[in-house]
C-alpha cells in the first residue's frame, strides 16, 4: 500500500493531493496569533451562523463584551459564549506552546464547546454510559452513519490515534494537515455534537500554531459550505472541501 492509500485508509476519506495549495504565507506565530485576537468576534458569529443561530454580529461584539443581549433563547446565548470561551482557549494554548494535534485537546475544546448541547461533552461516544450512534442529517439524501459507539470507545480511540499517525507520517504540510484533521472530525464524529465545531477549533489551532493565519467560513457561505459538507459525507471525497477552506482563507480569499 503506498503512502496515499495508507493516509485515506486511516481517515477514511480521499482527496486530490495534487490540488492542495502549498503556497499558503507563513509567519511567525505571535503575528497569526494577533491576527486571530483581532478576529475573535468574526469567528465566533460566523461559527454561530453554521450552526443556525439568530444572533447578529454587533450583538455576538456586544455579548463577547460581558454586556447581555435580550431578546434571545438562552441556549442561543450559551452556544455564542461558549464558541467565545474555546476561541480564547485556543489563544492561551497556542501562546503557552500546549497546542497538539490529539485528542486530549480535542476534548479540551470540545468540553466547553458542546458541554451545553452534547451528550457526555468532552470525552469520545462510548467513553460514558451512552451507547447510541447518531447520524448525521444530508436532507434529500438521507443521513450519514459514522463508526458505531461502542462501549468503552476503544474503537473511535483507535481510529483517531490511527488517522494522527498517517497524518504525521504522510502529510508534512501543516495546511493540508489542518484540513483533512477537520474533515477526519467530522466524517467520523468522535463526540455526540458539535463535531464541526470542534475539528475547526482543532484546524486553527494547527495552523496558528505553524504561523498560518486561521480560517473562518464566512456566514454568507453557509450554504455553500452545508452542501459542500452534505458532498463530501456522501462521497467521502474531500478535494472540494479542500478547494473551498482554502478559498477562505485570508490570504486567499481575495485572489
Amino acid at each position: 500500500m503506498d503512502a496515499d492509500a495508507r493516509l485515506f485508509d486511516s481517515l477514511g476519506f480521499q482527496w486530490d493531493r495534487s490540488s492542495v495549495n502549498r503556497e499558503i504565507p507563513v509567519h511567525d506565530v505571535a503575528r497569526a496569533v494577533w491576527r486571530y485576537q483581532r478576529s475573535l468576534p468574526e469567528f465566533v458569529w460566523d461559527a454561530a451562523v453554521l450552526e443556525g443561530n439568530p444572533f447578529t454580529y454587533p450583538e455576538v461584539q456586544t455579548l463577547m463584551e460581558g454586556i447581555t443581549v435580550g431578546g434571545h433563547k438562552v441556549s442561543d446565548e450559551r452556544q455564542v459564549l461558549n464558541l467565545a470561551e474555546a476561541a480564547r482557549e485556543l489563544v492561551t494554548v497556542v501562546k503557552s506552546g500546549e497546542f497538539r494535534l490529539d485528542k486530549a485537546t480535542s476534548d479540551r475544546f470540545h468540553q466547553i464547546i458542546a458541554r451545553d448541547e452534547a451528550l457526555e461533552a468532552g470525552h469520545f461516544r462510548g467513553e460514558g454510559s451512552l451507547t447510541l450512534t447518531p447520524g448525521v442529517s444530508l436532507g434529500e439524501y438521507g443521513r450519514y452513519l459514522p463508526p458505531q459507539t461502542v462501549p468503552g470507545g476503544e474503537n473511535l480511540r483507535q481510529i483517531h490515534a490511527e488517522g494522527l499517525r498517517a497524518l504525521d507520517d504522510e502529510a508534512d504540510d501543516p495546511f493540508e494537515q489542518a484540513i483533512a484533521y477537520f474533515l477526519f472530525g467530522a466524517l467520523q464524529q468522535f463526540y455526540f455534537d458539535g463535531n464541526k465545531r470542534t475539528a475547526r477549533n482543532m484546524m486553527n489551532g494547527h495552523l496558528v500554531s505553524h504561523g498560518i493565519d486561521a480560517i473562518s467560513v464566512p456566514a454568507a457561505r453557509r450554504v455553500e459550505f452545508n452542501r459542500a459538507m452534505v458532498d463530501f459525507f456522501r462521497t467521502k471525497n474531500g478535494t472540494e472541501m479542500f478547494a473551498f477552506l482554502a478559498s477562505c482563507h485570508p490570504d486567499l480569499s481575495f485572489l
